[in-house]
């Protein structure tokens, strides 16, 4: 049978019918909101290349957290800004730091909001670069390496010892995002001995050297002081790698998966999604955030309907979660 009998605009003539047929819904389950934590009282510092967005105080987030919750909206994921920035990154594993600030802040005021905390060392060291770089007198220096080169094996034992310290402070969820090899089970052990055996490890297991990470770069304050991070992040044109990579992360205990950016990566979020059981994330990075915002100002696009389908294509792809700094507005929308 065909054309007239078989018509599939029959399931489009009216928007009932097609809510009926929808076969990919967004709900406020799926989504997580990035927030960006600096030192101080009463902060609320705008990011210019991220419109709608700023840098918060604790007891300013704080109160984010419950607009977030009263959303329905099941998680945040924190990142900081250190008061000083160092070689190590010192204030990632000070117990005192910016991030274990704010989880016990929000912890204590949302206690069922799910908080997440980004474990990396770029926006605490001051070269920017996520570990310790091969240079004389850092740990594991290495001759033979190039100075400036990222050491893995020396900045996993920095990654466990941070991790430790957020877990204790409030974290629920670990995500390490530093494409450090062994970093899963570096983690996943340095938690269980600490007695977190209950703590949740999401990794960014499939993170790429994208041109996207702009705008996240001036809110986090963490541009690379030389050079880029191709050295461990992915190569944009390897699909194969991030398999492996996500594989070896299952293998060594991740407890979730994501895909880092989002859009430009729905081919491997699928791949993912078909290879892999674990509950998967996508990050929609700043610059697809911004560049929609971009256009939005100039009346280019519009903005609410650009980012739904945006947000759709990733959760048709195969993402259980949305890291999305369209969060909040997007519960909004979908409620009318």
């Amino acid at each position: 049978m065909g054309f007239p009998s078989i018509r599939p605009r029959r399931l489009r003539r009216t928007t009932g019918l097609q809510r009926m047929v929808r076969e990919t819904t967004l709900r406020a389950d799926q989504l997580i909101a990035p927030l960006f934590i600096r030192h101080g009282e009463g902060v609320s510092r705008k990011i210019a290349s991220m419109p709608g967005h700023s840098q918060l105080s604790v007891d300013m987030a704080v109160r984010e957290a419950e607009a977030i919750a009263e959303l329905g909206i099941p998680a945040v994921l924190l990142f900081g800004i250190p008061a000083k920035k160092d070689l190590l990154g010192s204030e990632n594993f000070d117990p005192q730091g910016i991030v274990p600030q704010a989880a016990y802040a929000i912890k204590k005021a949302v206690p069922e909001l799910v908080v997440i905390s980004d474990m990396c060392c770029c926006e605490y060291t001051d070269h920017g670069h996520c570990g310790i770089i091969n240079m004389p007198g850092a740990p594991g220096y290495n001759e033979r390496l190039a100075e400036g080169y990222l050491l893995n094996d020396p900045t996993l034992e920095l990654l466990g010892k941070a991790s430790v310290v957020h877990a204790q402070a409030g974290a629920d969820i670990i995500a390490p995002s530093g494409m450090m090899d062994g970093m899963i089970s570096t983690i996943r052990s340095a938690l269980d001995k600490a007695g977190m055996e209950h703590t949740v490890i999401m990794s960014y297991a499939a993170k790429y050297a994208s041109a996207f990470y702009g705008p996240f770069r001036d809110a986090a304050e963490s541009p690379p002081g030389f050079g880029d991070r191709s050295n461990y992040q992915m190569d944009p044109g390897n699909a194969r790698e991030a398999l492996r990579e996500v594989a070896l992360d299952v293998e060594e205990g991740a407890d979730m998966l994501m895909v880092k950016p989002a859009l430009a990566y729905l081919d491997i979020i699928r791949q993912l999604r078909d290879r892999f059981d674990l509950p998967l994330a996508a990050y929609q990075v700043s610059g697809e955030y911004s560049m929609v915002k971009a256009a939005a100002e100039r009346g280019w696009l519009d903005e609410q309907r650009t980012a739904m389908e945006s947000l759709t294509s990733i959760a048709r792809a195969g993402a259980d979660m949305i890291i999305t700094y369209w969060a909040k507005d997007a519960v909004k929308w979908m409620r009318g």
